[in-house]
């Protein structure tokens, strides 16, 4: 017998017969998230656990046969974060999502990984709450995915990423064992802090399957400011304005006009693409303040270089822009294959930065849309090359790590919220020293001593 063998004959007795799968069909669909050519095989087995013990029982069984485990959610990701080797079992958190708890008077969710991010904020909204972090994907992508990478989103500049929220966690670890790490209060500095090193390590130190997260009250109606610029490097410009200004929006996004064209394609939204360049700026600060605060923004985009820009009238038309911003991936994806990048760079630099994506661009002849957390330096470039054409395929990577290249240089990041999965392990060791990559050895090695956890990710 194979240890394949061996790993799905011990599941078959670990966890109910309807948990496991192992048809080759099915198994291809759990094999890989969204990541552009991030390589990925065949696993043994997936298991679609319902409990907390599942987990538990397929992590001994794959401990016991020396079988990587790779916890998987909803498959949204875009580094290969979640891509199975041969031979590993997959455990999928997707039917793990119910929000077991809302308490109003401590203002905290205690959910399983695979409720919907979206999902757990109307819920939330029923008591007058409100959970800031808001992926793009948040229609669809998971909270234990956005635990994982550390997600941040729309609202991150002004309210901060998903480690900002979370308080504790159950996990099931390396050795086997379920704990439960943090706390519910609302301070506590108990012993280290284990709950902020497992947010953002992608599954390779424990697989979460609880998450208790902080909520604030509801917002005031937001307002909204757009822009219409010539140039990505003229919104840029635009955006270091508003630091520059003192200004912490809400949001602040930037889409170009590939972006609004192709969700106009698929949507039918009859957005305006008149502008190369649109910015989406809002403001949620309640009353008088944040009339003065919206004046504030249009003036910096103005100052910025806006060929236009005006605070929006019609709620509608606002919600329609920030709509197409959260749609640009999915509608860019639809004509072909697209690798996404995630740098981050100081404020500052975010007009130099966006300058030298163009350029990378046009060096390699590849077409690169963009769309970006403006405000915090978080830009997503996209880039598209036409289906089966593996000449295009190699200059897009060869792009890919220029830019790269390019934001390490600028004092800024690989990645700003889909993490380092397999895509940007040689952009990891590039960012930090020797040293500091040793550390994050030890940390793997101490947290996962058989080596399970998801290897050959990150670094």
């Amino acid at each position: 017998m194979t240890l394949t063998t061996d790993v799905v004959d011990t599941l078959r007795g670990a966890v109910p017969a309807d948990r496991l799968v192992t048809d080759p069909d099915v198994l291809a669909s759990y094999a890989h998230d969204e990541a552009e050519w991030a390589p990925w095989e065949l696993p043994a087995a997936v298991v679609r656990a319902r409990t907390a013990e599942e987990v538990q029982a397929v992590v001994r069984a794959c401990i016991e046969h020396r079988v990587p485990v790779i916890a998987r959610g909803a498959g949204t990701g875009l580094s290969g974060g979640a891509n199975a080797t041969a031979g590993a079992v997959v455990v999928s958190l997707e039917a793990m999502d119910a929000v077991l708890e809302v308490d109003e008077l401590e203002r905290f969710a205690v959910v399983q990984p695979g409720v919907v991010n979206d999902d757990l904020r109307a819920k939330v909204a029923e008591h007058g709450l409100w959970y800031p972090p808001d992926p793009a994907s948040s229609p669809w992508s998971t909270i234990g995915g956005n635990v994982a990478t550390n997600a941040g989103g729309v609202c991150c500049v002004k309210y901060g990423v998903t480690r900002d929220y979370v308080l504790g966690l159950q996990v099931v670890t390396g050795t086997g064992e379920l704990v439960r790490l943090g706390r519910r209060t609302a301070k506590g500095v108990a012993g280290y802090d284990l709950t902020g090193l497992v947010v953002g390590s992608e599954g390779t130190l424990g697989i979460v399957t609880e998450v208790t997260v902080r909520l604030r009250p509801l917002r005031d109606p937001e307002r909204t400011v757009a822009g219409y610029f010539d140039s990505v490097v003229a919104a840029g410009e635009a955006v270091t304005a508003v630091a520059a200004a003192g200004l912490t929006p809400s949001a602040l996004e930037l889409v170009d006009r590939h972006c609004l064209a192709a969700v106009d394609a698929w949507k039918n939204m009859g957005l305006s693409a008149d502008a190369e360049v649109v910015l989406l700026g809002r403001v949620d600060t309640p009353g008088a303040a944040g009339d003065d605060e919206a004046q504030a923004l249009l003036a910096a985009f103005e100052a910025g270089g806006a060929s236009w820009a005006a605070v929006s009238t019609d709620a509608e038309e606002a919600d329609a822009l920030f709509a197409a911003r959260r749609l640009a991936y999915p509608a860019l994806e639809r004509l072909g294959p697209l690798l996404t990048e995630d740098v981050c760079v100081p404020k500052a630099a975010v007009p130099a930065m966006l300058a030298r994506i163009e350029a990378i661009g046009a060096a390699h002849d590849v077409r690169i849309a963009n769309i970006a957390h403006a405000g915090d330096g978080n830009l997503h470039p996209l880039l598209s090359t036409p289906p089966g054409d593996d000449a295009a395929r190699d200059r897009a990577l060869r792009a890919f790590h220029e830019i790269i290249a390019a934001a390490l240089e600028m004092g800024g990041t690989v990645t700003g919220e889909h993490g380092v999965g397999l895509l940007k392990r040689d952009g990891l060791a590039a960012e930090v020293s020797p040293a500091v990559l040793d550390m994050h050895r030890a940390v793997k090695a101490a947290l996962d001593p058989h080596g399970i956890l998801n290897p050959g990710k990150v670094f």
